[in-house]
């Protein structure tokens, strides 16, 4: 029970990675908003938790579906304690001077403007209430990036300096900001980092993690928990490699 009396908002709450931390955070007692533009599934996933969790549709890319989500954990929980920066896209194993302009532009405003979004949206809350915890999802591509991922490397490593920064302004409010960079996980999103989903290809991006696995939801979910938590409290602007030591 780390988060019991907390409230927390995870964007892309409704799938991969972002359920997982959701789903952890109701184990241990936290209230969640589950933020998702697919609102038949952010609704399933609020619904198989219970009463500690509400949902919205909405699009991170847009300050009023970070509005909304802010004004849902105040007016159901009365609260609002942590934010999980989650939602993400990337794009298919691609030459870097062959992405087209419309698919760096999609993975820059999902990946990165949504961080200035939601700081935007919590950061005065969190500064009047004198205490909160931001949470960016970022990646081992922002740390040891893979050829032909070149743009979403750079969305995630600029996720990481942003949460450096927002970590060093923050501090005399007493807001934590961190990061966790996952490795390639079993989400939604393998497939189109691995351009197809093969036995040989998955042999070869296994080769790279030295645990010998993909990430998982469970595996953000209680590194996410634990950097929320109180157990944190002296831990700030660290972007925590989940990795099975591929950034090694």
């Amino acid at each position: 029970m780390r988060l019991a009396g907390r409230t927390a908002i995870v964007t892309g709450g409704a799938s991969g990675f972002g359920e997982g931390i959701v789903r952890k955070f109701a184990d241990e007692d936290a209230s969640v908003v589950v933020m998702d533009r697919d609102g038949s599934r952010a609704e399933a996933v609020a619904a198989s938790i219970g009463g500690s969790a509400a949902w919205i549709k909405a699009d991170v890319t847009e300050a009023s579906g970070f509005a909304g989500a802010v004004d849902l954990a105040l007016s159901r929980f009365g609260g609002l304690h942590i934010l999980i920066n989650n939602a993400g896209v990337g794009h298919t194993p691609t030459p870097l001077e062959d992405v087209d302009a419309e698919t760096f532009d999609r993975v820059m405003a999902v990946n990165t403007r949504s961080i200035y979004l939601g700081a935007r949206a919590v950061v005065p809350l969190f500064k009047r209430q004198k205490g909160g915890a931001i949470l960016n999802i970022a990646s081992t591509g922002g740390v040891s990036p893979r050829p032909n991922l070149t743009w979403y490397n750079a969305s995630k490593g600029w996720a990481i300096t942003a949460t450096q920064g927002m970590a060093v302004e923050l501090a005399p409010f007493g807001i934590r900001v961190n990061a966790i960079n996952p490795v390639a996980g079993e989400t939604p999103l393998l497939k189109t980092f691995m351009g197809e989903d093969t036995p040989e290809v998955r042999a070869k991006f296994l080769s790279t993690i030295p645990l010998g696995r993909f990430s998982t939801p469970e595996d953000m979910g209680s590194a996410a928990a634990f950097l929320c938590s109180d157990e944190a409290s002296m831990i700030t602007g660290v972007a925590l490699n989940v990795d099975g030591g591929r950034c090694i």
